[in-house]
C-alpha cells in the first residue's frame, strides 16, 4: 500500500490537530491526561454499554467460519484471549464469518457474565458461509447465544454494508432486531461498514446505534484511500450520539512489519475525537501487549501537545 508525502502529512497534521482539542478518551478523565490507560472503560456512544479503550478482534481474514484465529486452535486461542482479559480488554468482537463463537465461549466460561461486552455480526450477503440459506435475525441471533452460551448478546451488527442504500434493503431485518433490543435479547445495535456512500447513510439513521468502520492514517483496507475523507463522516456519526468502534487500525494486517504505520494510525484515530473503541484481531500475546504499550505512547504523547 502507498500513500504520496501530501496525504501522509495531511494525515498526521489531522491527527495532531484533533488532539491539541482533545479526544473523548481524554475528556472522560478526572484530570487532563490523569492517566494514560490503554484499557480504560468508555462509553460506546449513548447505547448505554461501556467498551474498553483497546477491543479484541476474533476473526483475521475471517469466512466460512474459519479465521486465523480458529486456525491457532481452541487451546491456543484460547489463552491468547484470556491473556486479553487478564490484561484489560473487555470488548470482544465477534462475526458468524469468524468461527469464535465456541472460542470466546469457552475462554469465558468462568468468567461473569457481566465483566465482557462481547458483539458479533450477522452475514446476510450471498457466499462466505458454507450454507445459502439467510435466516432471519431473530433466529440467527437465536444460534449466536447458543453458541456463545449466553443469554443477551451486548451489541448485533448487520455485516459488511457497501450499498448507500442499505437503510432500505436491510429493513425487515432491522425491524427484526429493533423488536430483539425491546426484549432484552441484545442491548444495541448497528452494522458494520465497508463503504464510504454506507457510512454516509449511518449519520441520519435513527436505527444505528452503533458503526463499526475502517480507519488508519494511510487509508489501507478502508472506505476511502483519504482518510481526511473519512474523518468527517465519522464525526457526523458521533455527534449524532453513535457509537463508533475503529477497526482496521493496523491496514487490515499490512502494518504488522511496519510499527511506524501502526504508532502513526494509532495516534490518527485517537487524535480525531470521534472513535471510542480501536479493534485489533489480535492472534498473539506479544501482539496485544505491543499494541496497547503503543497506545498508552500515543495517549501520553497525546497529553503533551
Amino acid at each position: 500500500m502507498k500513500i504520496n508525502r501530501r496525504d501522509f502529512l495531511a494525515a498526521l497534521t489531522a491527527a495532531a490537530g484533533a488532539a491539541a482539542f482533545g479526544s473523548p478518551v481524554s475528556a472522560r478523565r478526572t484530570g487532563p491526561f490523569a492517566v494514560a490507560d490503554p484499557f480504560r472503560l468508555v462509553p460506546l456512544g449513548r447505547t448505554g454499554i461501556q467498551v474498553s479503550l483497546i477491543g479484541a478482534g476474533t476473526g483475521m481474514a475471517g469466512a466460512m467460519r474459519e479465521s486465523n484465529m480458529t486456525r491457532l486452535g481452541m487451546e491456543r486461542y484460547t489463552a491468547v484471549l484470556r491473556h486479553a482479559f487478564d490484561r484489560g480488554i473487555r470488548f470482544y468482537d465477534c462475526a458468524d464469518l469468524y468461527g469464535t463463537h465456541p472460542f470466546v465461549a469457552e475462554a469465558f466460561k468462568s468468567v461473569p457474565r457481566e465483566q465482557i461486552t462481547l458483539c458479533s455480526k450477522i452475514w446476510f450477503s450471498p457466499g462466505g458461509l458454507p450454507e445459502p440459506e439467510r435466516p432471519d435475525a431473530d433466529i440467527v441471533v437465536d444460534r449466536f447465544r447458543k453458541e456463545l452460551k449466553t443469554d443477551y448478546i451486548d451489541l448485533v451488527l448487520i455485516h459488511c454494508m457497501t450499498d448507500a442504500d442499505w437503510t432500505e434493503q436491510q429493513k425487515r431485518q432491522m425491524d427484526i432486531l429493533s423488536d430483539l433490543k425491546a426484549k432484552g435479547i441484545i442491548r444495541a445495535h448497528g452494522v458494520s461498514i465497508h463503504s464510504l456512500e454506507a457510512l454516509k447513510a449511518c449519520v441520519d439513521c435513527e436505527w444505528v446505534d452503533s458503526v463499526h468502520a475502517r480507519i488508519n492514517a494511510f487509508g489501507a483496507a478502508m472506505d476511502d484511500r483519504n482518510p481526511d475523507r473519512v474523518a468527517p463522516v465519522l464525526e457526523a456519526i458521533h455527534k449524532a450520539g453513535k457509537g463508533v468502534v475503529g477497526m482496521k487500525l493496523i491496514g487490515g494486517g499490512h502494518f504488522r512489519d511496519k510499527p511506524g504505520r501502526i504508532d502513526s494510525s494509532i495516534k490518527y484515530a485517537l487524535g480525531l475525537g470521534t472513535v471510542d473503541t480501536l479493534i485489533v484481531g489480535f492472534e498473539s500475546e506479544r501482539e496485544i501487549d505491543d499494541f496497547a504499550e503503543r497506545v498508552q505512547k500515543g495517549m501520553e504523547e497525546g497529553a503533551a501537545n
